[in-house]
This record gives C-alpha cells, sequence and structure tokens, in this order.
C-alpha cells in the first residue's frame, strides 16, 4: 500500500477518510494525549515517491529551475495564525466554511514597501507593515481594519477614489461587507453603509474593475449561496446546513452576484440587474478578462458545481452572457482564476483550478495518479447541472485571438489534486509566466501538496514544487504534515466525541490534523528581483517562502508601476508590452493575485538573459496608447504616468 494510504468510503459524493484506531499498547496513559485524523496524514513516504520522480523528470528538461524558496515566516517576524469555525474543527461537517480566506497585499502607507493583509475566521484579521528589510510589524490596531467581530473570506485592494492610496473592500459571511477608505497612511475608516455596498450574505471574491471606462473602478461581488442555518455558534458564525453541497440544487438558496457602478463621491449603484449580469451561480471567485480584445472589460464567474459563467461587455452599457457560445465547456467545480499570457503570443489566456470534481472521486492509490483528471460517476444529473459539459479537473484555456478559446489542460500538464488558489508569475524570471496552485483538505483528510509549474517557454509546465524546495513543507514542532487543529475533553464536555480514542482514558484531547493552504500571492516581498510566495494557510500561520533565485544567477527584470489620470489611478484594465531584442511579453493589468485576493501590486516581467528594453508600451483603458522609447536597463521598478 503505497504511501500508507487507507480505504475511503463514499457519503453523500465525498470522500470520507475511514479512521484506524490508535496503535498505542494497552497500559497507564498520561492525563494528555495527541491525536492525528485520519492517523495517516502526518506520513511522509509518498511525498518521497513523489520526490524522486520528480527529481528524474525535471532533469530531462529544459526549464531552468536551479533555485530554492525556503520558508522564512518565523525570521519575517509576521505572528500571524488563522483560527477556523467550529464547522471545519470541532463540529466538522461539509459546508463551505472549509474553501477558507484570502491573502491580500498593497502598499498602503505610500513607504514604497509592499504591505501584507490576512484574513480570518476566527478572530480578527491583521495587516502587516513591510519595513523593507525582509521583516513586518503588525500594524493591525493603526489600520483599524481588523473586522474581529466577522467571519472574513476575502479582500481586494484599490483606489476606488482615484485619491492616491490604496482602500480595502473586505467580504464576509453574513457580517455584512465593507468597504474601507484609506487616509493615506494605512489608516482605514469603514464607509460601507454611506457608499451602498454593504450587502450581508454569503459573500466570497470580488473584484474591482472599470467595465464603462470611465476612470472610475466598479465592482463585482460574487455569492456562494445559503449555505449557513440561523444558529449562533462559538466565535459569532452562522452554523451550517448539514448537506450543504447540495444547495444548488435547491430553489431559493442561491444568491446572486452583485455588479455595483462607482457612482463618483464615494458612492456605489447596485445594477446588477439593468446591467444584465444576474448570476445565481454558486460562486466563490471572479476574474476580468477582454475576450474579444475591444478594450472593454468582460467577466469569468466561477462555478463551484456546474459551468462557469462569462458575460461580454457590450461597451459599458451592459453585458450579454456568452458562457456557452464562448466557453461550452468548463471545469465543474471551478475554485480558482488566473488570466495571463501563458504563451506570449500577446493574447490572455485562463487557467482554472477544480476543487470540487476531485472531492466527488475516490482517493487516488498511488501519488502518480493525482496527476489525472476525476473519474466521472454516474449520479444524478440534478446535481451536476452541466448536461454533460463539465470537464472534470482543472481546465486551461488558450486564447486563440480570434475571440475563441481551445481547452488544452490536459496536453499541457495543469493537473493537480484537491487545488483551491491559483496565483501566476515569472518565478525564474526567464520570460514565461509560473503558476503556483495551493491544495489542501486538511482536517480530517490526508495531506496534499502544493504545486509549482514552471512555465517550459509556452509549450508546457514543469512539476517542480519539489525541485525548488517548496515540499515538502518547513518542518514543525508538530510535524511537517500536521498541527494541532482542536482540543477536546473526552471525560467531560466532549464525551463520546468522534475522535476520543477508544483505547485511552486520557480526559484531554489535541486532535491533530494535515496542513493546508487556501491562498496565495507572488510578489518582490524582500526587494533582491525576484519573486517569493506567500500563503493563506487554513488554520496554521502562513509560509512566507523566500526565492534565493538573485544569489543563485543574475536576474534580468522589470518592474511596472501604473498611475491612471484620465483612466482609473490603478491602471486596472490596461495591458502593458516590453519589447526587448526580438521578444514581446505582454500583462495586463488586473490586480488579480489569487484565490478570493486582488492586490496592488506592480507588474513584474522577467527577461530571461536581456539586460535591456528596447521599449515599453501601455494601452490605457482610456483608449490612450503611450510609449517608451529605450534603451531600458533592466532591474528597475518604473512608475509610468498615464499622459492625456
Amino acid at each position: 500500500m503505497i504511501g500508507g494510504f487507507r480505504p475511503w468510503v463514499l457519503t453523500l459524493g465525498f470522500v470520507v477518510a475511514v479512521a484506524c484506531p490508535s496503535d498505542r499498547a494497552a497500559g497507564d496513559e498520561p492525563a494528555t494525549v495527541s491525536v492525528t485524523k485520519p492517523p495517516w496524514a502526518a506520513d511522509t513516504a509518498w511525498l518521497k515517491i513523489r520526490a524522486e520522480q520528480q527529481a528524474k523528470t525535471i532533469m530531462s528538461t529544459r526549464v531552468f529551475h536551479d533555485f530554492r524558496f525556503t520558508d522564512q515566516q518565523p525570521d519575517t517576524g509576521i505572528s500571524f495564525v488563522h483560527r477556523v469555525v467550529e464547522d471545519a474543527g470541532l463540529n466538522y461537517k461539509l459546508v463551505h466554511y472549509d474553501h477558507g480566506t484570502g491573502v491580500a497585499a498593497a502598499d498602503v502607507d505610500n513607504d514604497g514597501h509592499v504591505d501584507i493583509y490576512f484574513l480570518n475566521q476566527v478572530g480578527a484579521n491583521e495587516l502587516w507593515r513591510n519595513n523593507g528589510n525582509g521583516t513586518f510589524e503588525n500594524a493591525t490596531k493603526k489600520s483599524r481594519a481588523a473586522l474581529a467581530d466577522r467571519i472574513s473570506v476575502g479582500a481586494s485592494f484599490a483606489d476606488f477614489d482615484n485619491d492616491g492610496d490604496q482602500d480595502l473592500f473586505v467580504t464576509t459571511v453574513r457580517g455584512g461587507n465593507v468597504l474601507f477608505e484609506n487616509d493615506g497612511t494605512g489608516r482605514f475608516t469603514d464607509i460601507s453603509r454611506s457608499a451602498g455596498v454593504d450587502y450581508v450574505g454569503h459573500s466570497s471574491g470580488a473584484l474591482f474593475f472599470d467595465f464603462n471606462n470611465d476612470g472610475l473602478l466598479d465592482l463585482y461581488v460574487t455569492n456562494v449561496g445559503t449555505y449557513t442555518t440561523d444558529e449562533v455558534g462559538p466565535g459569532n458564525y452562522y452554523v451550517g446546513i448539514n448537506g450543504a453541497f447540495t444547495g444548488h440544487t435547491i430553489p431559493g438558496r442561491s444568491e446572486s452576484g452583485i455588479l455595483y457602478r462607482n457612482e463618483g463621491d464615494s458612492r456605489f449603484t447596485d445594477v446588477t440587474q439593468s446591467f444584465g449580469i444576474q448570476d445565481t451561480r454558486w460562486s466563490g471567485d471572479v476574474a476580468p478578462l477582454d475576450g474579444n480584445n475591444d478594450g472593454w472589460m468582460d467577466i469569468y464567474v466561477l462555478n463551484m458545481q456546474g459551468l462557469d459563467g462569462y458575460y461580454e461587455n457590450q461597451r459599458g452599457k451592459g453585458f450579454v452572457d456568452r458562457s456557452s457560445t464562448v466557453f461550452p465547456h468548463s471545469s465543474w467545480g471551478a475554485m480558482g482564476i488566473q488570466v495571463f499570457d501563458y504563451d506570449n503570443d500577446g493574447d490572455q489566456d485562463l487557467f482554472i483550478t477544480d476543487m470540487h470534481s476531485d472531492m466527488m472521486a475516490p482517493l487516488p492509490p498511488v501519488p502518480s495518479q493525482e496527476k489525472r483528471k476525476a473519474a466521472m460517476r454516474n449520479y444524478n444529473q440534478d446535481f451536476y447541472l452541466d448536461g454533460g459539459n463539465g470537464i472534470w479537473g482543472n481546465s486551461f484555456f488558450r486564447n486563440n485571438g480570434d475571440g475563441s478559446f481551445s481547452e488544452i489542460s490536459d496536453k499541457i500538464n495543469a493537473e493537480n489534486y484537491w487545488p483551491w488558489g491559483l496565483s501566476a508569475g515569472d518565478l525564474n524570471a526567464d520570460g514565461f509566466q509560473d503558476a503556483f496552485i495551493t491544495a489542501s483538505m486538511n482536517y480530517p483528510w490526508r495531506y496534499a501538496i502544493n504545486s509549482v509549474l514552471l512555465n517550459d517557454a509556452g509549450t508546457r509546465f514543469v512539476d517542480a514544487e519539489f525541485a525548488v524546495g517548496v515540499e515538502p513543507r518547513r518542518a514543525h514542532p508538530d510535524g511537517q504534515n500536521v498541527t494541532p487543529w482542536f482540543e477536546i475533553d473526552c471525560a467531560g464536555a466532549n464525551k463520546g466525541h468522534r475522535d476520543c480514542p477508544t483505547d485511552s482514558n486520557a480526559a484531554r484531547v489535541i486532535v491533530k490534523g494535515a496542513r493546508g493552504s487556501r491562498s496565495s500571492l507572488i510578489f518582490d516581498l524582500d526587494s533582491d528581483g525576484d519573486l517569493d510566495i506567500v500563503t493563506a494557510e487554513f488554520n496554521a500561520e502562513p509560509m512566507v517562502l523566500v526565492s534565493n533565485l538573485s544569489e543563485r544567477r543574475e536576474v534580468n527584470s522589470i518592474s511596472i508601476n501604473l498611475v491612471g489620470s484620465k483612466s482609473n489611478r490603478n491602471g486596472f484594465g490596461a495591458t502593458v508590452i516590453v519589447k526587448a531584442e526580438d521578444q514581446a511579453y505582454t500583462q495586463q493589468v488586473s490586480g488579480k493575485t489569487g484565490y478570493l485576493s486582488q492586490s496592488s501590486l506592480p507588474l513584474y516581467f522577467g527577461l530571461g538573459k536581456t539586460a535591456t528594453i528596447d521599449a515599453i508600451e501601455v494601452r490605457w483603458p482610456s483608449g490612450i496608447v503611450q510609449n517608451m522609447v529605450g534603451p531600458i536597463a533592466s532591474g528597475q521598478t518604473l512608475r509610468i504616468v498615464e499622459q492625456e
């Protein structure tokens, strides 16, 4: 039995691990014991197998991988710890709380350094100020953006009022969404009610984008659907509905996404219905996409259980649902999305992760099968709501340049297992954007690996998480794969709990679960010219994965900050083309940095061996085209202001 895997059973369409009894010998027991659920969650045998396989295959590729990431979270000073509601721990049930929270970043105090905002389920969100030397300090109290009384989900940074600082929008579960206005120093004021964006529901992802190109950032908020009861549990959370994952089939439980138009003067108007974008998919996230290259941002709305939605912008006057014609087949259980130019042909492609398809199939008996699509099963089609058109796994849509897309995920090795978030960036600075995918299910499931997919010159992705040190994780006192999840009193309040050992007389039991990531963001954390990774962990401290690429070889790159004038100040929707020698590198500014996260970060262009840029072209949402003629030396961060 490879990797110590144990049997599984299928309950309500989901794989549930069968926990085996403890192997402890009979005799005197201590007052406190630790129990890992499932017992094999800490097993590393299969990780060693995967690492050995990867070491062999990556050597046959041309992609540069001679660099490493090291988790330096303790050295950064960041002490944030994510905590989960009881529905994801003590009273675990299959409910959407296990989707976790995001992590977003922006320079909130205009000191030239990118700060990080971590979201929480139980307890305060935290803002960590970047000191500029690889360390951070807790600035939560000053920020006034803790929201300690709410179950936070997603965060989006953007300068919605064009005053030169990054504001913040936070989604919550039935606590009311929050719009924070920044005073320029990283101190925020809640203006949600007066702005008209304080919707109370099961909100998830949020996206600032300028759909009518008027220079003001509008806002789209996704809502999952009703998955909670009115009962309030410890930590002020609403207890989940039993059987919540069938909710999308029950009339009346869906919640439409919301499109808010920015009216100026810090006010928004709900134009969802009048603009033809009333979408009731159970959606966790959304991304902008100019699918037909007409200069007007469309949006792609993910669906957790069913086909995704694509809404084409009608020149700022409304949206038309083009889902079935442009994307007739899409991931059935979509969770994360990134839009980027994978093959450097100038068109924006789509990479979408699919968590729920993997949850509908048996656990793979061997690690190699985690790279396969999930097996279609003969369940009631009323549950799938896809007409047989769903893709059971990750999808990758290559832009054909004519308004159509081709799905090529298997061809380019875009599959992984139990994926959540997806971030893109040129991790090895070779000129092609790579992908980092967070993955996990945590307690009471086994461990799952995060994936690093290095881009092999726009031909395919190469698995590299072990090769570059992302896996296995940094060793922790409780084991690198598990962490304390909750504590139970088996002689008192929790007597009879499912995790109380049957062969122990211990009263106090610490239950451990597998570590796992939900979201991530990629940026140059320590200003050394290469890209680092920060993760949002579920019920644990984050990982701060610092790259040593700049120590391994000379890094040629350019970073670009856009400042709109006629266009929105963030430059969201602008296209930037960097030309060097015979190559053009194209990125579109969206701020979309990961699952449940929108950030305000410089664009980062790796240039491979090229040290000099010939020209930079910026196509602003206003229609203005701006050119900078070289030579421009690499290694800089440029600030490009829109010229009217």
